[in-house]
């Protein structure tokens, strides 16, 4: 597998973007903006001048790694020589279900379809393709590339030589990859949701504030954040939708979403990516405060 192509150039797959160039593979990065892949393209100028400034890459290998990246806003364009499909986009199972029935049209008979979902059904995505044996998970964890981690989840239907590729394709992008099977949430996030939902539950219910619930957590737990501020890290709507996906695959009560995260999400405090959510965050600067609707 020599051509990649990545689909969403937001924050996830502009990572994934990167991780594969850097790697010596042909990307094709592909928006329905172009100013979404401008935007991404200068996310990935400035991971890789972190690298250089850490002395993990030079300035030849940046240049060269975005020479593998070539952008498109054409969807057909982008995938018609990839060996390896990698979606990446928005966590709206409509819009995933969509994509696949054109990707099965459109790529070669040949072609891996992988999604990163976070929590969305692989067997649901494959069903709506000829080639459920060639459809799987690869999961990527945030930011993508520093973190190690890659869950690779098997669809009821997708086969073992597949499988085998992709976790030996995660191995050469110096990932670590781990085999799971599709069940909601899968492990990361039918772990971790519920732990932010029940830290959610401890601040609604008044057990303790924010900065309390997040230092008991990071001091008592060895976390590198606490669950609140997590939780604004990757979006407190896409916490939402992961929950909701998790209690309708397993109607099970214990992990219905706390109302104040519905709350929050309705009125528009997503987290970091709104400016607001647990805490409050200024553009440019890398301190933040407890958000004024907490204080007492």
């Amino acid at each position: 597998m020599n051509n990649i192509s990545v689909i969403g150039s937001g924050t996830m797959g502009n990572g994934i973007a990167h991780v594969y160039a850097q790697n010596g593979y042909k990307v094709a990065l592909i928006d329905v903006q172009q100013n979404a892949l401008e935007k991404a393209l200068a996310t990935i100028s400035r991971n890789f001048d972190r690298q250089i400034s850490k002395g993990t890459l030079t300035e030849d290998d940046k240049a060269m790694a975005l020479g593998r990246i070539k952008t498109f806003t054409n969807l057909e364009e982008g995938v018609k020589s990839a060996d390896l499909v990698v979606e990446a986009a928005t966590e709206n199972i409509s819009v995933k279900l969509d994509l696949f029935r054109q990707l099965d049209q459109i790529c070669k008979e040949s072609t891996i379809l992988a999604t990163n979902t976070s929590s969305i059904s692989i067997t649901k995505i494959a069903a709506v393709t000829g080639r459920a044996d060639k459809v799987i998970g690869m999961h990527f964890m945030n930011p993508v590339p520093v973190m190690k981690l890659v869950e690779v989840i098997r669809g009821y239907a997708t086969s073992d030589e597949v499988t085998s590729k992709i976790m030996d394709l995660s191995k050469k992008l110096d990932k670590v990859p781990v085999e799971v099977n599709d069940y909601p949430g899968f492990v990361a996030n039918r772990i971790l949701m519920p732990m932010i939902n029940e830290a959610i539950y401890t601040l609604y219910e008044g057990v303790a504030g924010i900065e309390e619930i997040d230092t008991v957590m990071k001091l008592g737990m060895a976390h590198p954040m606490g669950p609140l501020q997590l939780a604004d890290f990757i979006g407190l709507d896409v916490c939402l939708s992961i929950l909701r996906v998790l209690f309708d695959g397993f109607g099970n009560p214990k992990y219905a979403p706390c109302p104040l995260l519905v709350n929050m999400v309705e009125a528009g405090f997503k987290g970091v990516k709104s400016g607001e959510g647990f805490y409050k965050y200024t553009p440019g600067v890398k301190e933040f405060v407890v958000s004024p609707q907490f204080k007492k």
